[in-house]
């Protein structure tokens, strides 16, 4: 009878965590519909109302190259109904239910409606009640702080054949669609380049670049005092109870060693990106698989639970939603970087970051400054060695992990040491101590494609540097030389005189 009991148990405390694991679905034609609408809806809309693309830059960009599982039931669906007075998206996809509807609001960007939700739904999501305005011009070469500006024309014209491969859809990957790419060097830009209808002030989505982004918030926060990396129990929902989950750490959840079960792709968390789903219902209901901080599992969950654990912790919506913006975006000029929000009020920080190709080299440029930005250090002094140090549990293949950064120090031809923010579709943020320098690529490449060699070209990129540098020191050595002889004649010139005298 104890052992029925207990078993009993069991299941009623594994049951949350089983419903969990299966939720992800999106088998049935139904959802794969809503799903399908729920793309168009929210890229429509941040498209318009965040990036300001037109809709012929929209279907371009965002709406093509999608997953390939959604094309059938994408390419059934009308039309998006934008509203531009509202600020609203949405997408008719059945008879029986209502449209899939995203809003924007300044600060927020979009935010899906759950399915089933209709327009009465809207005065429950949370707005600001005034945002600034960005500037009006992002235009000068300087991306870090206490920039020397300097005419860097070595590393312009070694960087130009590299830089316009990397447009070319074949050189670095078959059919790649690559929108920018920015080269920044001791904090002042020395390449830069756009396509697709996108420019310098043209915010494009993160995807999972946004991860690294959420890092630097939380050592943002660490560095306030506001959240212990260390501490467990990172969420109420877990500190109950005979909850394992309590034993979790926000350490753990930056290392992506959490233990928790997010299903055999844990990049594919589509109810929350597609369907309007809460964070706390996707994230924070799955169970334990492994012990926390062996296991390297790459998972959506773990970036939104640790942003949650920051909301939990702040306990104040208003200085949390600010908090971004005002404790670090904002201070590294980083003006046109948006963060959406599910309709319960969470940060989507895992992937739905809408952010400039120079505001991107910004966060890059704040973690070669080690944290610091002009004379204030925004992240405490020992973080960008955290993020960018091996963590205790590696994935089984391929490129190392840190803190919600990748490390790509065993590239071929590439500096010891160098780290990089990856997203979906190819955005790359990386960040080459070695030579003061940060890359940015944003793409749109096709979902399941080619991917963009971003290591072939960052080697390529750094012979370009490491030309330019020779090329200065051969120079300087000329220049040296001259000013010697130069100053030996005009001893030999005095000592001559003396002689005449």
């Amino acid at each position: 009878m104890r052992t029925l009991r207990a078993a009993a148990v069991a299941f009623a405390l594994s049951l949350p965590g089983l419903i969990a694991s299966t939720q992800e679905g999106g088998t049935t034609d139904a959802m794969q519909s809503a799903l399908a609408a729920g793309w168009k809806a929210t890229f429509t809309c941040s498209g318009l109302f965040v990036a300001g693309q037109t809709l012929p830059e929209i279907e371009l960009n965002e709406l093509s190259g999608i997953y390939p599982d959604y094309q059938r039931a994408y390419d059934a669906l009308p039309d998006a109904v934008v509203d531009d007075a509202k600020k609203t998206v949405s997408v008719t996809y059945s008879p029986d239910m209502p449209p899939r509807l995203a809003a924007y609001r300044p600060g927020f960007g979009c935010t899906q409606l759950p399915v089933g939700a209709g327009e009465n739904a809207l005065g429950f999501l949370p707005r600001f009640a005034s945002w600034p305005a960005p500037p009006t011009q992002d235009r000068g070469s300087a991306i870090g702080s206490n920039v020397k500006i300097e005419l860097k024309i070595e590393e312009a014209e070694r960087l130009d054949a590299p830089v316009s491969a990397a447009f070319d859809e074949f050189t670095y990957g078959g059919g790649t669609r690559t929108a920018s790419v920015i080269v920044v060097r001791d904090g002042q830009i020395v390449a830069e380049r756009y396509d697709r209808g996108i420019d310098h002030e043209t915010p494009v989505r993160t995807w999972s670049v946004a991860k690294s982004l959420t890092a630097t918030l939380i050592g943002a926060a660490r560095r306030q005092g506001l959240i212990d990396i260390d501490y467990p129990a990172v969420i109420s929902e877990w500190n109950k109870g005979a909850d394992p989950r309590r034993a979790i750490t926000v350490r753990n959840l930056l290392h992506m060693a959490s233990g928790l079960d997010s299903g055999t792709t844990g990049s594919r968390t589509d109810r929350l990106y597609f369907a309007g789903a809460q964070v706390v219902d996707g994230a924070a209901k799955n169970s334990l698989e492994a012990k926390p901080g062996t296991r390297f599992k790459y998972a959506n969950n773990d970036t939104l639970i640790a942003m949650r654990a920051l909301r939990e912790a702040m306990k104040d919506d208003n200085k949390f939603h600010r908090f971004p913006y005002e404790s670090l975006l904002h201070k590294i000029g980083a003006m046109r970087t948006t963060i959406e929000i599910d309709w319960n009020g969470d940060f989507i920080s895992s992937s739905q970051v809408w952010a400039t190709g120079r505001d991107l080299a910004r966060i890059g440029q704040l973690h070669l400054q080690d944290g610091m930005w002009g004379n204030e250090r925004l992240l405490p002094e020992d973080w960008v060695k955290f993020v960018r140090t091996p963590a205790p549990a590696q994935p089984a293949s391929g490129a190392g992990y840190g803190a919600q950064f990748w490390l790509m120090s065993n590239a071929v031809g590439v500096p010891e040491g160098t780290f990089y923010a990856n997203g979906n579709r190819g955005q790359y943020i990386v960040i080459i101590p070695a030579l003061n320098t940060v890359i940015v690529r944003q793409g749109f490449d096709v979902i399941g494609g080619a991917q963009f060699d971003i290591s072939r070209f960052t080697a390529d990129l750094v012979t370009a540097l490491n030309a330019a540098d020779a090329a200065r020191a051969v120079e300087r050595a000329a220049a040296d030389a001259a000013s010697a002889a130069e100053a030996a004649a005009a001893e030999e010139r005095g000592r001559r005189k003396l002689i005449q005298r």
